[in-house]
């Protein structure tokens, strides 16, 4: 969530900023924080006045006592009783502010970055680097992966939706090993700065909440109600709470960190649309990497997060492009950010493999995740990044459709080969 702070300090600097995003909701609710948050603090004030009248009258009638007069420390004592109710009035009064003020910070997003393009929507997302394009596909790659993999027999969704429901996948043999062969890729490549980390794909509603996904998303999100957990739409959620509550010495910042896990979302809204094949499901397997840094570790963190996610989709060899995030595309949490899209001949699209974001300190307040500098005062509230270093449906449907061949195989990349358990082309049986 956004500094309160700047609720009181900046209101207009934050005003201007959040309108960039181009919703007015937006805007009425920061009207509405700013409200609460004036008349908290008045609350507060007179609470707190209250609070010292009814000190000094203990102490006056500690002295009556003293001093033998009886009823002057009851006249005293009561009228401390009466001040005594009206603080407690007071301060239930500002509990009530201070919880809807909360209330509205969850949902109010953070402040885009001044470099962040404008824009609507996607549709105004400017391309920043590529495309990268060969001149011309063959039309043997003009066929959709869901077919290709289906006549190779490494994709069976009919069996996943009799197992699952609409919307699950299933990859067989080499199509499993595959997607196996992806992650594993994708943790490698990586494995010279970031920490695997394997952790729950169960988590608690206060670690949902750290990460932003609630309360906005909780429709999108699958809840194990009986026990209060959630299950992870991203490994992204677990590793920003890694640190949540703790106080980190700045010199052990950045904390580079990385996981392989399966991802669960229910795709609200998202029935009949991009839902063939790999496109969109319930579950996947995906990599994030995620650091932990300071304000001024952030920008090139981020860059270096962007750069590693495209020298993975670089060495797969697929066709690609990346683009910024304008402010009217951008998600609840984003300061800034940049989406990695490869070019799928078979579905004519470009489809986003690949999310690297910096969310500076939104999510690390909610999370309470504060580093401490030797020789300075106090503590500083952490920021975050984090980059789907590899997902892998869009990614394995690329390669189903970029590599396949003349009669309806598919070549392993390159990269991939060692992998694969001494598969170099996935042909038909």
């Amino acid at each position: 969530m956004i500094d309160v702070r700047l609720l009181r300090t900046d209101p207009d600097g934050v005003r201007t900023a959040l309108a960039r995003r181009g919703n007015p909701d937006v805007l009425a609710q920061l009207a509405r924080a700013i409200e609460v948050e004036g008349e908290m603090r008045t609350q507060q004030g007179l609470r707190d006045a209250l609070r010292g009248e009814v000190n000094e009258l203990s102490k006056q009638v500690g002295l009556k006592r003293r001093e033998g007069d009886a009823d002057g420390a009851e006249e005293l004592q009561a009228r401390s009783r009466a001040l005594g109710e009206q603080e407690t009035a007071l301060a239930a009064a500002a509990d009530t502010l201070q919880a809807e003020l909360r209330e509205l910070l969850l949902r109010i997003p953070n402040l885009p970055h001044p470099d962040a393009p404008d824009g609507a929507s996607d549709h105004d997302n400017p391309i920043i680097k590529g495309p990268f394009l060969p001149e011309s596909f063959p039309d043997y790659q003009r066929v959709p992966h869901w077919e290709t993999a289906a006549a190779l027999g490494i994709l069976d969704n009919e069996r996943a939706t009799k197992i699952s429901g609409a919307m699950f996948t299933m990859q067989r043999g080499a199509g499993a090993t595959l997607a196996r062969a992806l992650c594993q890729y994708a943790l490698d490549m990586n494995s010279d700065a970031f920490e695997e980390i394997r952790p729950p794909s169960l988590v608690t509603t206060a670690t949902l909440t750290a990460t932003g996904q609630l309360p906005k998303f909780a429709d999108d999100a699958y809840a194990i109600e009986r026990d209060d957990l959630w299950c992870i739409p991203t490994a992204e959620v677990p590793l920003t709470s890694l640190f949540a509550g703790e106080v980190l010495d700045v010199s052990i910042l950045p904390q580079r960190l990385m996981a392989h896990s399966s991802c669960y979302r229910r795709e609200a809204g998202s029935a009949g649309r991009d839902t063939r094949g790999m496109l969109r499901a319930h579950e996947f397997d995906k990599v994030e990497i995620l650091a932990v840094a300071t304000p001024e570790q952030g920008p090139d963190l981020l860059l270096e997060l962007r750069d590693r996610a495209e020298r993975l989709i670089s060495g797969l060899g697929l066709p690609y492009r990346i683009i910024e995030i304008c402010t009217g595309d951008m998600g609840q949490s984003h300061h800034r950010s940049f989406d990695i899209e490869v070019y799928a001949p078979g579905c004519d699209n470009w489809l986003e493999v690949s999310s690297v974001s910096w969310f500076s300190d939104y999510q690390a307040r909610r999370a309470d995740i504060r580093y401490r500098t030797p020789g300075e005062k106090g503590t500083t509230v952490a920021n975050t990044l984090n980059g789907s270093a590899l997902a892998v449906p869009r990614v394995w449907a690329a390669i189903m459709e970029n590599y396949r061949q003349a009669d309806g195989s598919v070549v392993i990349p390159d990269v991939l080969k060692p992998y694969m358990r001494g598969i170099e082309v996935i042909s038909p049986k």
